[in-house]
């Protein structure tokens, strides 16, 4: 079964999809199965258990606040990050919880959250476990869920390795690139019109939904101009989207095509940036790495033969689509054979992934064919195996915001490399994915998103 565009990219806040999304998610998930168990107002007391690495980085990784507006029913597709804001803020001050934001007020805050960060679970080393008490604090319901990797959940009993969806039957399904590769040439279509039937809505539903995903991109790209200073969570680190914005703007006033890399640049640092401020961004596909995608389609949308020649916004609207399309289907075969999890496989699961389909969606949006596209996405893919998750101080700032940008650079690289001629890369996606899981499986724990190992470290000895 095929995995959706729309499970590869979904709104939510920042600053981590596996850290901050999925917990919120989890939390509200448990709050719900309590109210339809007819359990919600008998609830006097919570014990929630966080493990491995979303005890170790839950703080830098906005972990714990996820957790409690959760369980006071916040989602992340729909929480706006000023209401995220002021109810952290009464909470900290001492506002009781109100599960669900009806139910029952409990005592609870950040400090009642149990952190075991050197206990990971067998089924993934993102794991939560919930439990409600009674009047005689006897637990009368407990669940334990996971955080997957770009915002997906999946509770005790699931499986792991798939993303736990109500999905329909597709009339093209593949789990492998060499799989989609031979679906493009029987069905003679692209890797973005099988992604378009792929998807159950009708193709207007579908459109609607990836043009909104890019305006929400958009918005999160302006809205992190305005925004000067430093980012939160004690690092100091400064802002410097609005500065470069400026500057650019008195270098090139006229978009010459000799400053595409600064504007790429910009983009991946805007968007992480608002991103590491807890704002409202689209994982791609997940959060750390939710600026490769933007800054990757803007250099589509401004320097490409196919944009020059766009000349309105439906000509616009389907360079968006078909870019989205095609990187989503890419990051399937990822999500299929692999993981997009940091604290799984390391930041080759999170920027490595992104970069992959990123190449694979400006390949499609520039006329590859379906082997040049998937050549594309591997090149990218290939260029970041064994790239470590090491946030400094566990915040997705340093050396994440950065990584970003470098690696949109190389998905914009990998793409012009593989259009260049249309021959089978030594290496295939499939091989390249594979090797990617295998390379995360054998990396130490303390390079997978637990702030103990590389910058993490070796920043703060300095």
């Amino acid at each position: 079964m095929s995995v959706s565009v729309f499970d590869m990219f979904s709104v939510g806040l920042g600053p981590s999809s596996s850290h901050t999304v999925g917990p919120m998610s989890a939390a509200a998930d448990f709050v719900a199965c309590l109210a339809k168990a007819g359990f919600l107002e008998k609830t006097r007391g919570l014990e929630v258990d966080l493990y491995g690495s979303l005890a170790a980085t839950g703080r830098g990784h906005g972990t714990f606040g996820a957790v409690l507006l959760g369980l006071e029913g916040f989602r992340p597709a729909t929480a706006r990050p000023e209401d995220v804001e002021r109810r952290l803020d009464e909470i900290a001050a001492g506002s009781s919880l109100r599960l669900g934001g009806t139910g029952p007020a409990i005592a609870f805050n950040e400090g009642d959250l149990r952190l075991r960060p050197l206990t990971f679970l067998p089924e993934h080393s993102n794991a939560m476990q919930f439990a409600a008490l009674g009047e005689d604090g006897t637990v009368f319901m407990r669940r334990k869920s996971f955080s997957i990797g770009g915002g997906f959940v999946v509770h005790e009993g699931e499986d792991t390795d798939k993303i736990v969806q109500d999905r329909t039957e597709v009339p093209h399904p593949f789990k492998t690139g060499e799989e989609l590769r031979q679906i493009c040439e029987r069905e003679r279509k692209s890797i973005a019109q099988i992604a378009l039937e792929n998807e159950k809505e009708t193709p207007a539903q579908v459109r609607e939904k990836l043009l909104h995903l890019w305006q929400v991109m958009e918005e999160s790209k302006q809205y992190s101009l305005t925004r000067t200073g430093v980012l939160p969570g004690g690092l100091r680190t400064k802002r410097r989207a609005p500065a470069w914005y400026e500057r650019l703007q008195r270098m090139d006033p006229h978009r010459d095509p000799k400053y595409w890399l600064e504007w790429v640049n910009l983009v991946a640092l805007a968007v992480n940036e608002e991103n590491a401020s807890g704002g409202r961004i689209v994982t791609a596909p997940t959060n750390g790495a939710a600026g490769i995608i933007p800054a990757t389609l803007f250099y589509a949308l401004n320097y490409t033969e196919r944009a020059a020649a766009a000349t309105d916004q439906q000509a616009r609207a389907d360079i968006v689509c078909e870019f989205l399309l095609a990187a989503g289907a890419i990051g399937s075969v990822i999500k299929e054979q692999s993981s997009i999890s940091g604290a799984e496989v390391g930041c080759q699961g999170e920027v490595g992934s992104a970069s992959s389909m990123a190449a694979a969606g400006l390949a499609q949006v520039c006329g590859g064919s379906a082997q040049q596209i998937l050549n594309a996405a591997e090149i990218a893919m290939e260029h970041h195996l064994g790239l470590t998750c090491d946030p400094v101080g566990g915040l997705v700032q340093v050396p994440c915001i950065e990584r970003n940008a470098i690696a949109a650079g190389t998905a914009i690289n990998a793409s012009r490399m593989a259009l260049f001629d249309d021959c089978p890369t030594m290496v295939s996606l499939d091989t390249v994915v594979r090797t990617m899981k295998k390379t995360g499986e054998d990396m130490s724990t303390k390079y997978k998103e637990t702030a103990t190992g590389g910058l993490a470290v070796t920043v703060v000895e300095c």
